[in-house]
């Protein structure tokens, strides 16, 4: 059995928080008490969440309910849209896949699952879920209270959303904290594009609502760590208690602001792809100018894939594999995640390993590019207008740390992962 992988994954565990002090903003030192706190912490998040019965039986079962939500919307889409949302096609189908329509089909759950979110967060089922994980956080990472719960909250809400639950903290926080908490933003995705991204790594890997879930989870220790890294913390960490994030009347009103909310999400994503396919091919119209290299013509996702191999490989990624992996890192970064779940299950079966597909699937776990730093910046400054500044400053440097932050993650699982 091969364990080189392994290793070069340790080495990754090690590579990425020097790398993160390159871009450190005071004393240059690795916290080493911090970091061990954090890969121990990471590990067994891993451990439990993958390995236990328990909760492989419990990520069997949100897999199965994903199908449910897939078949729930598809009940809504067919009679709203008729055989553009999957109803009965009135007319045979010469190639199959192609009356498969994302706005129509795949795009719409966004908007159950806004409605379902805001549901559960005014019956107070998800607050709680919350400051229990908060609550662990603190005690485990030594980090305040404010941006605990920020973190927390950024495993099933939005970048945005989730500050709404320390938005009267966000003024009080040391610049520190303030970065931790865009740096939490970006090593995560939300709830509410979870069940959507597992749609499409359904195809990649097995358990894909789980595995989306356990990166995020795992990602707050190395977000934490990473970003105290870069900005260290000066004096003690600031203290908060959960403030209404969401102030609904009842369920109804719940459902309905939840849905809307999730509707102008689901048309500002579906803008993006559009807008970040043609860049894409205005691009590599442009490179194609150039002589060809290696037997093929330049484009955008071989510069990109060139460019992030090498942290691929030390993710533990073989090097062989590493600028496929490397390219979809690349588009995760420069245009967004979304993009590059669908380029990994558009790949050929053979262009990654088994092992590969998973250590990439976490990587790719993460809001850090360029769209969401605009988002990012956008919302914090409405939330505290006085630090617009300071906000705007940290907006680069998060994109890298949040990066860096599901790098780790991803070595952890390349570390427990055979090949």
């Amino acid at each position: 059995m091969d364990y080189l992988p392994n290793l070069q994954s340790a080495l990754g565990l090690v590579a990425f928080p020097l790398i993160a002090l390159l871009f450190c903003r005071g004393q240059r030192r690795i916290n080493v008490k911090l970091w061990l706190a954090a890969v121990c912490l990471q590990v067994v998040l891993a451990l439990v969440f993958l390995k236990l019965p328990l909760f492989q039986a419990l990520f069997g079962a949100m897999n199965q309910a994903v199908l449910a939500l897939q078949a729930a919307t598809t009940a809504g889409t067919s009679f709203v849209f008729g055989y553009l949302g999957g109803g009965d096609l009135p007319f045979d189908e010469l190639r199959p896949g192609t009356s498969y329509i994302l706005a129509f089909q795949a795009f719409p759950l966004i908007i159950v699952i806004g409605a379902l979110t805001a549901l559960l967060s005014h019956w107070r089922i998800l607050p709680l879920i919350i400051e229990g994980l908060a609550k662990i956080f603190t005690r485990t990472l030594n980090i305040g209270g404010a941006v605990a719960l920020s973190g927390a909250a950024n495993i099933f809400i939005g970048m945005i959303e989730a500050p709404l639950f320390i938005r009267n903290s966000i003024k009080k926080l040391s610049n520190s904290e303030l970065f931790m908490v865009m740096t939490l933003g970006m090593s995560t995705v939300a709830g509410t594009v979870l069940v959507l991204y597992a749609t499409f790594l359904n195809e990649v890997i097995s358990n894909a609502v789980g595995h989306i879930l356990t990166a995020s989870i795992m990602s707050v220790p190395a977000a934490v760590m990473i970003s105290l890294t870069m900005v260290p913390q000066n004096g003690e960490p600031t203290s908060s208690d959960a403030e209404v994030a969401f102030d609904y009347s009842g369920p109804m009103d719940a459902i309905t602001q939840g849905a809307v909310s999730a509707m102008q999400m689901m048309l500002g994503i579906l803008a993006l792809i559009i807008t970040f396919i043609a860049l894409v091919t205005l691009t590599n119209s442009m490179l194609g100018l150039f002589p060809d290299y290696a037997g093929a013509p330049l484009s955008l996702e071989r510069v990109l894939g060139w460019i992030m191999a090498p942290l691929c490989w030390l993710m533990g990624i073989p090097w062989d594999e590493a600028p496929t992996a490397g390219t979809l890192m690349g588009v995760k970064t420069i245009f967004n995640e979304f993009l590059a779940f669908i380029q990994q299950s558009q790949l050929p079966a053979d262009a990654l390993s088994p092992r590969s597909d998973l250590v990439i699937s976490y990587a790719l776990c993460g809001f850090a590019n360029f769209g969401s730093l605009g988002i990012l910046i956008g919302g914090l400054s409405a939330m505290a207008p006085e630090r617009r500044k300071e906000i705007t400053q940290l907006g680069l440097l998060s994109i890298v740390s949040g990066t860096l932050a599901t790098c780790m993650t991803a070595s952890v699982i390349g570390v427990l992962t055979l090949s």
